[in-house]
Parts: structure tokens; C-alpha cells; sequence
């Protein structure tokens, strides 16, 4: 059997420890899985941490160096189109089904008789519903032999534009964490690396969808009642200088760290000195911070808009859901956090136990009992 997935972009470490890992249970199956990289990375990541290639431990064809939005549109559609009608898989997957050239791809599989699935994140919290978009999704998503899914947010997503149950699949997220990961040892350094004062944490994208300034404005009434604490912001964005103009309006500037974009080490040891991570976005497919988070045995609050909220977070142990928009209860929230939370050893372990499923080897099986059933159910069509 061979399977072809299609992949915007290398930047994403959490899909490269992914392939990897699938590269690693295909091979040990017999099963022949080829990935094209269509790019290297893009604008909006280049400011958050660099490619790096040690993720990636599967083989992969690098179709254009560089950033996917700044490819020839021409280019791109051609070569794409060819390396499509050429390819022999058994089940080729298809990632951003919002493009116009996957619409392409999907129509070359179509006419060769070529079974294809999708990839996809979205929730029904994404973007306001519109028609003829929602049309559009339609037919692909119905023209589609399978759909990978993120979790019930996405499952419920694909449902509401008519996918039938039998083929959606699910396709568990999963963080890319150090060659030296331990829990016993996070359990160690959850346990003398927190710190003794509320720290909230932030990690990702300084942009709109993330209403980063409900958090300042949530941090502001914190720090009425918890006046030792600290929130400490990790990333680069758009809004960088809006949000520091905002900070300082509230008077709470010296209490805010803007540390910029981290990766690695330096990353995982915010995620272990924080009391939680605070993700307040609008519009969060996922949210494999959270994934992070709780592999460092750091707890998450995050909106209700966030796709990862029915897996990972439970109440008082792993996190706490807010509504979104709603800064009183976002603010109350993260007041109580440093108390829920206080008992280290039982958080970390609360966290690790929730992430626990959520692993590489668990994420690539699902690809591979999704392909394997859609490959056997068109070859039972066909006779």
C-alpha cells in the first residue's frame, strides 16, 4: 500500500515528529508513505522559531524554498498538478482545502479514480458562516473518501456540512517535545522550577484572533487582588506595539514581560516556572501550546472557542474553560488559578496523565487505520 500526503509547510515540528513517527510504523508494515513539503515556511512564522531539520526523520520531497504565499501562483499550480496526476498511491491526503489548488489536486484525483482524504482543524468557531462558502465546503468535504480530524470540535464541523460518520477519522494532535523528555523528571522540575508568585504565561502569534488585549485587560483586574504577579508574553506578531501601548495604559507595563519569540529549552522552562497558560483566542483550531503545557505539567486556561477545550482541559485539575469574551470570568479565573493549582505533584501529574494519549505514535496510527480503511472500502467497491 502507498500513501502521498500533501503538507504546506516544514515549519510545523508537531507534524514532522508526526510523519516521523508514521514513517517509522509504515515501514514496520510494509507500507509505503511519501510526503511533499510544499514549502518551507511561512510570513506569519518566520518571526516565531526557526526550521529545524532534526525533526524531521521520514523522507520528504521540499518542493520550494522559502515561503508558501511568496510562490508563483503559475508555478505552484503546475508543478503541483503534474506531481498530483503522476503520483500512484492508494489514498493521497490533501491539507488546506481552502485553496484553490487543492480544489485542483482533489479534481485530478477525481477523474483518475484516485481515492483522497482531508486533513482538517477547523471549528465552527473559525470564521462567521457564509454561504456560498459553506457550499463550497460542502462538496469538497463530500467529494472526499475520508476526513482526518483534530477532535469533536472538527468532527462536529465536518458533521455539519454532511460527511457522513464512517469517513471521518481521528487524527490526534501531538507535540513536538525533546529527545530527552521525561515525566519523572518534569515531575522534579514542575516541582522546583515554579514560581512562588502567579506567573501566567502566554505562548504564540501577537495577531487579532488571539484577543491578546482581553488578557491584558483580564491581567489588570488580577493584579488588583494578586498585586506579585506576572504575566509573560512569548512570541512576535502584528500587535506587539499596540498591546505594549495598551499595557501601559493600564498601568500594569512593569508587570508584563514581552520575551519575545522562544523555541526549545527555553520554551519548555516557561511552561515549567509558569502557574498556567492563558489562551484567550477568539479563533484556535487546536492549540497544541496547550499540548505543550501540560506535557511540562503547566495547566491551561483557555476559551471556550479553543479546539483542544473538550479533550484537554478539565476543570480545576488540568485548566479552566472561559467563555470567550468574557473578561470578568477570564479575570476570576486566573485569580483563583495559583490556589487550585498550588499543589504542584498533583497537578503535574493531572497534566500528564490528560496528554498522555496525545503522542506522535498515537497521531500516526490514526493516519494509518484511517488510510488502510478507506483503501479497503474503495477496493470493495470496485469489485
Amino acid at each position: 500500500m502507498k500513501i502521498t500526503i500533501w503538507h504546506n509547510i516544514m515549519w510545523s515540528r508537531y507534524k514532522a515528529v508526526v510523519f516521523s513517527a508514521l514513517h517509522r510504523q509504515a515501514r514496520a508494515t510494509n507500507i509505503d508513505v511519501n510526503v511533499y513539503q510544499i514549502a518551507e515556511t511561512d510570513v506569519n512564522r518566520t518571526t516565531l522559531s526557526p526550521i529545524d531539520l532534526k525533526w524531521h526523520n521520514y523522507p520528504f520531497v521540499l518542493l520550494f524554498k522559502g515561503a508558501l504565499s511568496e510562490i508563483p501562483t503559475v508555478k505552484l499550480y503546475l508543478k503541483m498538478a503534474w506531481l498530483t496526476w503522476k503520483n500512484t498511491a492508494n489514498v493521497t491526503i490533501l491539507s488546506g482545502y481552502e485553496r484553490p489548488v487543492v480544489w485542483l489536486q482533489a479534481a485530478i484525483l477525481k477523474l483518475k479514480r484516485k481515492p483522497f482524504a482531508l486533513f482538517c482543524d477547523s471549528t465552527m468557531y473559525d470564521q462567521p458562516p457564509n454561504l456560498f462558502k459553506g457550499i463550497a465546503k460542502r462538496v469538497i468535504f463530500n467529494s472526499a473518501d475520508g476526513m482526518f480530524c483534530y477532535g469533536q470540535r472538527a468532527v462536529q464541523y465536518v458533521n455539519h456540512y454532511g460527511v457522513p460518520k464512517d469517513r471521518i477519522f481521528i487524527r490526534r494532535q501531538a507535540a513536538a517535545l525533546p529527545d530527552n523528555y521525561s515525566e519523572q523528571l518534569v515531575v522534579q522540575q514542575r516541582a522546583s522550577m515554579r514560581s512562588p508568585s502567579p506567573r501566567y504565561l502566554y505562548v504564540g502569534r501577537f495577531s487579532p484572533e488571539k484577543s491578546l488585549p482581553h488578557l491584558l485587560q483580564a491581567f489588570h483586574g488580577v493584579v488588583q487582588s494578586l498585586p506579585n504577579s506576572e504575566l509573560v508574553l512569548v512570541g512576535a506578531g502584528p500587535t506587539v506595539e499596540s498591546l505594549k501601548a495598551l499595557a501601559a495604559e493600564l498601568g500594569i507595563i512593569d508587570k508584563v514581560t514581552f520575551a519575545g519569540s522562544k523555541s526549545g529549552n527555553q520554551l519548555f522552562d516557561e511552561y515549567l516556572k509558569a502557574t498556567c497558560l492563558v489562551l484567550p483566542s477568539k479563533s484556535e483550531p487546536w492549540g497544541l501550546v496547550v499540548n505543550e503545557a501540560l506535557s511540562f505539567g503547566c495547566p491551561a486556561v483557555v476559551s471556550h472557542r479553543c479546539g483542544c477545550a473538550p479533550e484537554l482541559v478539565r476543570n480545576e485539575e488540568t485548566g479552566f474553560i472561559f467563555e470567550w469574551g468574557d473578561i470578568a470570568q477570564l479575570t476570576e479565573r486566573l485569580i483563583v488559578a495559583p490556589e487550585v493549582f498550588s499543589n504542584a505533584s498533583a497537578t503535574t501529574t493531572a497534566c500528564l496523565e490528560q496528554i498522555a494519549p496525545f503522542n506522535p505514535d498515537s497521531a500516526a496510527a490514526g493516519i494509518i487505520a484511517g488510510c488502510l480503511k478507506i483503501s479497503g472500502r474503495r477496493s470493495a467497491e470496485t469489485i
